[in-house]
């Protein structure tokens, strides 16, 4: 539903003095006030022209008649009053009000030829048609945007006047738009109007309903042009994007890492918080992983005779070698999933029992290598 706010200007300027000539460099001839912005000049001299002589005490913003002025007020007042027999709403005006009555009834009379989309109103399908011809005719003379709507512009030239004009009377928090509050206000309602056919699942937005029954339909909208992929929402696909472009804008803290989404830093950023539990033998040293304790312990031994192919790199024992060559082939070092059994383990030890030097920190069982120690601690967790 469209509501087309009328044209006015901020008012709340202030006379330029001393240094404030260069933040405001726009100065209205006729009574000297300064303004930031040239857009904000034009509609200040609005009023001396007789354009729009009615002001609002409460803002400053000026109206080219009383009805205007009074239809504003309301804004700050919250007075609604025309309300729906259907549903109970309430509105602020009356045409709104005709409009939301459409929505009972359920008629769709107004057709587009391009792809067969039905609208309760004329000028909803007006609109829609310049997603088609590309046409944006509203255009803001601050940073040269363009706009489908001139309330979508209204919404944008906020950005550059700093208004917020809709506050929220349970914490005080402000928003440039309506339609942002009032999303914002059922964070303290916990009202979750929009509710999903497929599953039953609520939201408090339109948008998260929409994006949610994509789930259901499969539809990926938004493709990428570098490889095809395609993804539910626009967010996701930019995340993509990150990796063409090798972008990870998200570091730790702790260690320095970089990440591509700030998801991925999350779950990275849990290892940091794992209790650490593997404890050197030799200098109490802690470690959160027994694969951790395996490669510090290297600092303590020779080289052993067990070489990896692929590195070169050497081990004591089998096992260590072993947890080692899944790291080439991509593999999580899980000790667990290794060759070795406690048997051979044992069979491994007797055949060199004069180097027991690995001592379990929970039970001080010993080992001969730092492989067979981790196995032995996976089964203290």
């Amino acid at each position: 539903m469209l509501s087309m706010e009328p044209e006015h200007k901020e008012m709340n300027e202030n006379v330029i003095q001393g240094t404030q000539v260069e933040e405001r460099p726009y100065q209205c001839s006729q009574c000297g006030k300064s303004f930031k912005h040239k857009s904000n000049l034009y509609q200040h001299q609005r009023v001396h022209k007789e354009e729009a002589p009615y002001i609002c005490k409460q803002c400053g913003k000026s109206y080219k008649n009383k009805t205007s002025l009074l239809l504003h007020e309301r804004s700050h007042t919250g007075e609604k009053p025309y309300k729906c027999e259907e549903c109970g709403r309430s509105f602020s005006r009356k045409s709104n009000l005709t409009s939301h009555q459409v929505s009972h009834t359920k008629e769709k009379p107004y057709k587009c030829s391009e792809c067969g989309q039905s609208f309760s109103q004329k000028c909803n399908l007006k609109v829609h048609q310049r997603t088609h011809t590309g046409e944006r005719p509203y255009k803001c003379s601050e940073c040269g945007k363009s706009y489908l709507t001139q309330p979508n512009l209204t919404v944008h030239q906020r950005i550059h006047t700093k208004e917020k004009p809709y506050q929220c009377e349970k914490c005080g928090k402000i928003f440039n738009q309506k339609s942002t509050l009032n999303v914002h206000q059922r964070t303290h309602t916990g009202e979750r109007p929009y509710k999903c056919s497929e599953c039953g699942q609520s939201f408090n937005q339109k948008s998260t309903l929409k994006v949610h029954q994509r789930i259901h339909s499969g539809e990926r909208p938004h493709k990428c042009s570098e490889c095809g992929k395609n993804y539910i929402t626009r967010s996701n696909l930019r995340l993509h994007q990150r990796i063409h472009r090798k972008e990870k804008p998200y570091k730790c803290s702790e260690c320095g890492q970089s990440f591509d989404g700030r998801t991925h830093l999350n779950a990275h950023q849990r290892t940091h918080e794992v209790e650490k539990t593997y404890k050197c033998s030799k200098c109490d040293k802690d470690f959160t992983s027994p694969f951790d304790l395996i490669k510090h312990n290297r600092m303590h031994i020779e080289e052993g005779p067990h070489k990896c192919s692929e590195c070169g790199e050497s081990f004591r024992c089998s096992t260590s070698l072993m947890a080692h060559q899944r790291i080439h082939r991509g593999e999580e070092p899980d000790f667990g999933l290794s060759h070795a059994s406690e048997p051979s383990l044992v069979e491994h030890n007797v055949t060199r029992p004069e180097k027991k030097c690995f001592v379990c920190s929970i039970c001080s069982k010993t080992f001969g290598c730092s492989g067979s120690l981790g196995l032995h601690q996976l089964k203290h967790k």
